[in-house]
């Protein structure tokens, strides 16, 4: 219970925070490593061997400088993975992305480039027994590059790594790949590819890939759709879709 008055209260201070900066984002928030100011609310729906998960969750960021970014999530579920219904917060992430260096470069395929090194502390705020939450607390360091093309596609590789410091026993190493390409009248495309490794499972992959259309109707509002798919016999679910709407600042 202390865990989730905690999540609860980061929660609240973060978008205090974020309410009181004024400045619109000129990039697009769904790169994870875009200098933006964002709330999303969002609902993802996933399909996991005859059972269900409905995800409820915030998802926002604010730049606490111009080389330090702050994300946040809180989310709550629904699901009969336990053989009932059930229902309750899941998990609280803060996120630290740093910008070390970004620039432009010549004689490159790709006409621009930001590194990122940064660092998640995912709080697990369910219940074993209602089958919601992963049984741990983590802290999940990365490390990432986002690769821009004259074209307007963006390439994002990232590499992370899980370990718990409480809770049931993590060791994980996770390869993902985004790219963000700009469609016309301010709409956008997203592929997210996950290749996570499970080193304390038989070395199992369960692999996932999203695709995200989305549009922005004013420079502060936009909404998105996605289709969710679980990739190999290791998969975490069968498929999901989801939407969502984004208030940027």
């Amino acid at each position: 219970m202390n865990d989730i008055f905690k999540g609860v209260r980061v929660l609240v201070f973060l978008m205090f925070c974020v309410a009181c900066q004024g400045a619109a984002a000129e990039e697009n928030a769904s790169n994870p490593l875009a200098k933006v100011k964002n709330t999303d609310l969002r609902l993802q729906t996933f399909d996991v061997d005859d059972s269900y998960i409905n995800d409820f969750f915030i998802d926002g960021a604010f730049m606490a400088n111009d080389d330090l970014k702050i994300k946040y999530e809180l989310h709550y579920w629904e699901t009969d993975l336990s053989g009932r219904s059930e229902q309750g917060l899941e998990s609280s992430t803060l996120k630290a992305i740093y910008f070390p260096r970004e620039g432009k470069v010549e004689d490159r395929s790709y006409n621009g480039y930001r590194l990122a090194v940064g660092l998640d502390w995912i709080v697990d705020l369910g219940e074993d027994d209602e089958a919601i939450g992963s049984g741990s607390d983590q802290i999940a360091p990365f490390f990432g590059v986002a690769l821009a093309y004259e074209s307007g596609l963006t390439l994002i590789p990232l590499v992370q790594q899980f370990v718990e410091y409480s809770g049931d026993e993590v060791n994980m190493t996770a390869f993902r790949l985004i790219a963000m390409l700009p469609l016309p009248e301010k709409a956008w495309l997203k592929l997210d590819a996950k290749l996570p490794v499970d080193w304390e499972n038989d070395n199992a992959i369960p692999a996932t890939v999203e695709l995200q259309y989305g549009k922005s109707f004013h420079k502060h509002i936009g909404a998105y759709a996605d289709l969710l798919a679980g990739v190999g016999s290791d998969r975490p679910y069968d498929w999901g879709l989801g939407i969502g709407v984004r208030f940027s600042y």
